[in-house]
Parts: C-alpha cells; sequence; structure tokens
C-alpha cells in the first residue's frame, strides 16, 4: 500500500486525473454494450423515435438522448451512447464545483474514491433514465450557483438559467432541488438577477408547459395523484435500507457523521447540506403516501461527494474511513457490476432474459403486431429487441403510459394480431428459448380504449346489494365503428369499484343496459341508462367508475368518482 502511495505521489495529478477519466468511461462503455437493454431504457427508446416536448411519465430530456445515440448506433449504445458520454461531462463538472486549490494526484484518487463508491451515481453511467441528464445539469446547476454567490453577473445569471431549465427538462425532482436551495438562502429571493434566471427559465420552458396544457397535463396527474398508494408499513420500512443500498452503506454512514458533526461552511456548502438532508427527508415523508423508488434521491451524490471530499481534507478520521474502508468496498461493486453483463441474475429481477423472452414470442407472431396489457414494460422490449410493431392496452386498474397517448393501437383495427397474454379457451402455452409465454393469433382485432363515458351516480353513499340506474353518455372519439356483438372481441360494460388508492385490487360488477348497444359509429355520442348492483364490498371509501371490457381488459374509459360503502 505505501508503495501504491508512494508512486501515486509522483504522479501529475492532470494526467492522472485524465487517465482516471478514460477509465471509468471505457468500464462504462463495456457495461453499456455487453448488459442487455432493460425495459424502461427500451421505453425511453421509444421516445426518441418519437420526440416531442413531452412525455407522460417524463421530461423530454431522455427522448433527446435516445434519439441523438440511435443516430450514431445500433443496438445497445442506441440507447446508451449519450448516456455514457454525458456521465464523464458528469464527473469533469463535479471536479470543478471541487475547485482543489493545491490539488495532487492523491487528492484526485481520493475524489474518485468517494465517486466510485457511490453506487447510484456509477449505475446512470451507463444506465438510461431520466436521472443521467439529470445528475449532468445539477451538477451544472450546483457550479453555477456556487459562482453566483461569488459574483452575481449577468453571465453567472444566465448560465444559472440555463442549467435549470436542463434539470427541468431532465426531471421534475429539479424543482425540488431548487426549492432546497433556495430555503438554504433566502436572500436569493431579494436579488433582482435571481428571478431574472427564473424568468429566463420559465420562458425556455414554454414549449413543454404548452405540451402539459395541450395534453390536459398528464405528467402531473400520474407523479402528484395517480401514483398515490396509500400507506403501507413495507413502503416505510424499506425505504433506508433502499437508501443504504443505492449511496453504499459505508459512504452513506460517513455522510451521516459529517451532517451530524461538521457545520456547513458558507453559503454554498450550506446548501449541499440542505439538499441531502431535504430529499432523505422529503421521499420518506412520502413513503406515508407511496412507493418511493429508491434512486429518487440520486442527485444526493452530488453534494454528497463534494461534502465526503472537503471534509476528508481535513478531517483525518473521516480521510482514513475513506482510505481503510470505502475504498475495498469498490472491490464489491466492481464484482458486481461483472455480474451484471452475466446471466447469473434471476430473470425477475429486469436485469436479463426479456431479448429470449422476445425472440421466443417473435417466433409465434412472426409479422404480426403482438397486442399487451397492463404494463409498458413488454411492449417496449419487444419493440426493442425484435423492432416490430407492439402496443398496450392499459387497463381501469393499472396506470396509463405513453402509449396511451400515442394509441398506436388504432392502426391495427380489423387486423390480425398476435395477443401476448393467458385468455381462456383461446390462448396457447408456448415454452420456446428457456422461455414460457402464452398468446394466440386473433384475426380481426377491436380494442375499445379510446371511448370516452360520462355518467352520473345517483347517490355517494352506498350498501352492498344496492341497485343502481346510471345515466351515461359514451363517445368514440376514433374513426372506427365499434361492434358490442364482435365475434372476437365482444363488448361489455361494467362497473369497476376499488380502494382509493386506484391501483389497488379492483372489483367489478357486470351492467345491463337499458337498450341494447349493437354499434358505437365512429365519431359518435349514444346516451342511455344502466342497471348495476353494487357487489359485496366492505365498509370503506372506494373508487367507482364505468368500464367497457373487450375480453382483453376493463378499459379506463371515465373518470373515478368517491363512494362510500356503508354497514
Amino acid at each position: 500500500m505505501k508503495r501504491l502511495i508512494n508512486l501515486i505521489e509522483g504522479l501529475d495529478y492532470r494526467k492522472l486525473f485524465v487517465v482516471l477519466v478514460i477509465v471509468w468511461m471505457g468500464l462504462n462503455f463495456i457495461q453499456a454494450l455487453f448488459m442487455e437493454v432493460m425495459s424502461d431504457e427500451a421505453y425511453y427508446f421509444l421516445y426518441g423515435r418519437h420526440l416531442a416536448w413531452g412525455y407522460f411519465d417524463h421530461p423530454p430530456m431522455v427522448g433527446l438522448m435516445t434519439w441523438l445515440s440511435a443516430l450514431l448506433f445500433d443496438g445497445n449504445l442506441s440507447v446508451r451512447f449519450a448516456t455514457v458520454i454525458l456521465h464523464s461531462f458528469t464527473l469533469l463538472v463535479v471536479w470543478k464545483i471541487i475547485e482543489e486549490k493545491l490539488p495532487d494526484a492523491k487528492k484526485t484518487v481520493l475524489f474518485f474514491v468517494i465517486a466510485s463508491s457511490l453506487i447510484m451515481f456509477q449505475i446512470f453511467g451507463f444506465i438510461t433514465a431520466p436521472d443521467a441528464p439529470f445528475l449532468f445539469f445539477a451538477a451544472l446547476f450546483f457550479l453555477f450557483y456556487r459562482n453566483f454567490l461569488r459574483r452575481e453577473s449577468w453571465a453567472n445569471t444566465l448560465l444559472l438559467a440555463l442549467s435549470m431549465t436542463g434539470m427541468i427538462y431532465s426531471k421534475y425532482h429539479a424543482f425540488l432541488v431548487i426549492g432546497f436551495v433556495v430555503a438554504s438562502n433566502f436572500r436569493l429571493l431579494a436579488k433582482p438577477k435571481c428571478w431574472v434566471a427564473v424568468l429566463l427559465t420559465t420562458l425556455l420552458l414554454v414549449p413543454h408547459i404548452y405540451w402539459q396544457v395541450s395534453m390536459d397535463f398528464p405528467s402531473f396527474r400520474y407523479h402528484l395523484i395517480d401514483r398515490s398508494g396509500g400507506f403501507q408499513w413495507r413502503n416505510l420500512l424499506i425505504y433506508l435500507p433502499n437508501q443504504l443500498i443505492i449511496f453504499n452503506p459505508l459512504t452513506f454512514g460517513a455522510v451521516v457523521y459529517v451532517i451530524l458533526k461538521k457545520k456547513s461552511q458558507d453559503l454554498f456548502e450550506r446548501g449541499l447540506f440542505f439538499i441531502i438532508i431535504g430529499f432523505f427527508s422529503f421521499f420518506w415523508l412520502m413513503t406515508f403516501k407511496g412507493h418511493v423508488e429508491p434512486h429518487w434521491t440520486v442527485v444526493s451524490s452530488i453534494p454528497v461527494a463534494v461534502l465526503l471530499y472537503h471534509h476528508s481534507l481535513t478531517d483525518i478520521k473521516l480521510r482514513n474511513f475513506v482510505k481503510n474502508w470505502i475504498f475495498p468496498s469498490l472491490f464489491v461493486i466492481f464484482v458486481v457490476r461483472i455480474i451484471f453483463l452475466t446471466d447469473l441474475l434471476p430473470e425477475e429481477l429486469g436485469f436479463n432474459g426479456e431479448k429470449n423472452e422476445v425472440e421466443a414470442i417473435e417466433s409465434i407472431a412472426g409479422h404480426l403486431p403482438v397486442v399487451f396489457t397492463g404494463s409498458y414494460q413488454n411492449p417496449s422490449g419487444y419493440l426493442f429487441f425484435a423492432g416490430k410493431e407492439s402496443f398496450v392496452l392499459s387497463a381501469v386498474n393499472s396506470r396509463q403510459t405513453q402509449f396511451d397517448i400515442w394509441q398506436n393501437e388504432l392502426k391495427y383495427q380489423g387486423k390480425p394480431v398476435f395477443v401476448g397474454q393467458k385468455m381462456d379457451g383461446k390462448s396457447v402455452e408456448y415454452q420456446l428459448n428457456g422461455s414460457s409465454f402464452y398468446g394466440y393469433t386473433a384475426t380481426e382485432f377491436q380494442s375499445v380504449n379510446r371511448v370516452k363515458i360520462q355518467f352520473t351516480l345517483p347517490q355517494a353513499e352506498l350498501c352492498t346489494g344496492d341497485t343502481l340506474t346510471i345515466d351515461f353518455k359514451m363517445y368514440n372519439p376514433t374513426s372506427y365503428d365499434i361492434n358490442f356483438q364482435h365475434s372476437e372481441f365482444p363488448v361489455s360494460c361494467k362497473a369497476a369499484y376499488t380502494s382509493e388508492e386506484k391501483l389497488a385490487k379492483t372489483l367489478f360488477s357486470n351492467c345491463t343496459l337499458n337498450s341494447v348497444i349493437e354499434l358505437l359509429p365512429a365519431n359518435a355520442t349514444v346516451t342511455g341508462s344502466l342497471i348495476t348492483v353494487v357487489p359485496d364490498l366492505n365498509p370503506a371509501g372506494y373508487l367507482f367508475a364505468l368500464t367497457l371490457d373487450n375480453t382483453l381488459c376493463c378499459a379506463n374509459n371515465s373518470a373515478f368518482v368517491r363512494i362510500k360503502i356503508r354497514d
């Protein structure tokens, strides 16, 4: 170890930094090239094929990244090339934030040890997700915010605005970053140039704002309302373990030590403290509302790296902890990255196996488009690996996705499709290429997902066994007639009852139309009434909706109405 330290001390830190960045980027390219593309990445790949100013789930930056990657490469790099390059620049920006006055080779190694120990920060160096560009623009934001604190010039104001714009176009968590920085320094609100930066940012966001308005704010409704799952002990209990994993338990412990034992040295460092504490606290509180993805706090990696580096220079205990404990953990991280390149992990984890399944389905489906229900992952993976058409039908008890905006299923009305799901009496179980799946070929496809139903519920408090008479208005906005007596996809109306957590288990009850609908013509509206009986439900609050069932799924056709089931 001493020989290694002596060797490092004799190196020029600039050359060492360049070498380490190249090694970092090279390892990420290897990982990006040989690790199977994940279904979420395939979803973002489709963003790039349909460039827009916004998407159902996220702002548009990740779509731009996959579009740029696909211009240059096929295969895995068509999704990940821009991510690997951008992440290398993120490292450069974080190093610039540190701005060590007396840099040397040992300090350069210290920086890379700390950065390498941040597990999720590493992962977004080769996995394409909105977090990849978000990390880059957040790093720029921290750099330009520090520069603005030192000199309130118009140049720094413009750069601050551009970095905020980039963050927001990458991920909506940018508002939290900006908010926590302002909370750490309320004097910013009294600075005219700060308001100029906000105005410039708002102007640059106009195309995305217009897209949200024109689409009825799908992203905000999804993130703020639809993702609410109610309190579950599991969400609360797994929050801390998840954070330990994504930040590295040792690095996490080190930053907790810094937060508890150290004081911020200036306004900039105070902002970094606020980001770390703010993100961890905010998403801990969100566990009381629903599931929290572990990586939602990943932007805190940048303040963690900066604070650990700075305080390791002056705190010998902390520096020795980095050397004796955090540094050896890099070996474990490296081994895990190698495992990700193999087929050793269970396919249920989603890191491998999808390509084999897609190839198996393709061998049966042939040239036919493949229809899935429920999740966006299946059609995204099929489109990426097979390069053939696929789409998903969202159900009333599953979340909507970008596929509901694209509405690709409308292109195949009345045409043959392969249905990639289990259907009693229709599906065949196939076991090919090490994969098992169900499916069957339909000769004339028909969907009902775009039909809109408006209804009036006679009362909001109900009892099990009540008979409801409901007036409704049913509108078909498509250019295709919907045949309720279809031979393969007959349509029936059902009432859906779900707990107030929308994605929870849903109970359906049949509805009887007072006037039989045989055909719902294209661009036409049908009015009528129906009768349904409230099923056996426990007394509680529920969400009620009317839905059309075409045997594949009960579609999301109406708004939900809150009801209460009494004893």
